[in-house]
């Protein structure tokens, strides 16, 4: 089950945090990324965000999360976590399906680290095109994606 999280309240908070924690540490190996900038995010920056929080449900437990910010010109997927005992569950395909069809905008944007094959085939699949390359703090080569 998908439902909004209401994010400011330190229960959930907790939670997203949780699994952002889990899902970014195998990322971060997969970039052979010492210091990894997303594992150092506070409590409260998920708590003070402007950002839309949209959670995927097993029962109770909160298993992946699709982070959403709200552009000029479109919505950019700020994050999509899922807590690796949920990988290859279609759980992160299930999120963007979900929010392609909630959001009203002509394009979605959302960057990766070049080296997260799993990802960039995900995005691939739904027609994101590459539109930019670039080396981000720590020297981490990250991928920009849109989808028009």
């Amino acid at each position: 089950m998908i439902q909004k999280i209401d994010h400011r309240s330190n229960s959930n908070a907790e939670k997203l945090k949780i699994v952002f924690q889990r899902s970014y540490k195998v990322e971060a190996q997969l970039l052979g990324a010492k210091n990894f900038p997303p594992l150092s995010r506070t409590l409260s920056s998920y708590k003070e965000s402007n950002n839309d929080f949209f959670g995927f449900y097993d029962h109770d437990r909160l298993t992946a999360v699709i982070e959403m910010k709200n552009e000029e010109f479109s919505m950019h997927i700020q994050s999509l976590v899922v807590d690796p005992e949920y990988f290859r569950r279609g759980i992160a395909r299930a999120l963007i399906i979900f929010v392609m069809e909630k959001f009203d905008t002509r394009k979605f944007t959302v960057e990766t680290g070049k080296n997260n094959s799993p990802a960039r085939s995900l995005y691939e699949g739904f027609g994101f095109k590459l539109v930019k390359t670039y080396l981000a703090e720590e020297n981490i080569e990250k991928v920009r994606y849109q989808k028009a």
